[in-house]
């Protein structure tokens, strides 16, 4: 339980950095400092909804876009985050897909680089157990 939480609070630190990265790389991706979190909670909720149901659709009806589910789930988490008044703005054809881009770069390596150093203790912990049941039966 203890991980899924500490996997959960890297996810939202990772959308976060994800979306304050992107807004300093891009002018015309705006986000409020008033909206912020609500702008990272709903990012992040919904993008941890939408992904397995694109992945479900994309296998079902065009498997070879199989691919491109993370960026297309990020574009759809970047709409509904624009919805709520405060939080995002976003403005421009070219923004909306570099905006996508680079949010889900960001997403993608903090979800891969941040387990490994919070969680690098609790998994060496875990390894030392299973070894010490292996050799000592």
């Amino acid at each position: 339980m203890i991980i899924f939480l500490i996997r959960a609070a890297i996810y939202l630190v990772t959308a976060a950095l994800g979306l304050l990265v992107t807004s300093w790389v891009l002018s015309d991706f705006n986000l409020m400092a008033n909206g912020f979190m609500v702008a990272v909670l709903v990012f992040a909720i919904t993008n941890s909804i939408l992904t397995p149901f694109i992945f479900r659709m994309t296998n079902r009806y065009v498997p070879a876009a199989l691919g491109g589910i993370g960026l297309l789930s990020t574009l759809a988490a970047l709409i509904v985050a624009q919805l709520f008044p405060n939080g995002l703005v976003i403005s421009g054809f070219t923004t909306w897909i570099l905006a996508a881009l680079l949010v889900w770069i960001v997403t993608t390596l903090g979800a891969w680089l941040l387990p490994i150093i919070f969680l690098k203790k609790r998994l060496a912990q875990r390894a030392a157990e299973k070894n010490q049941r292996l050799v000592g039966g």
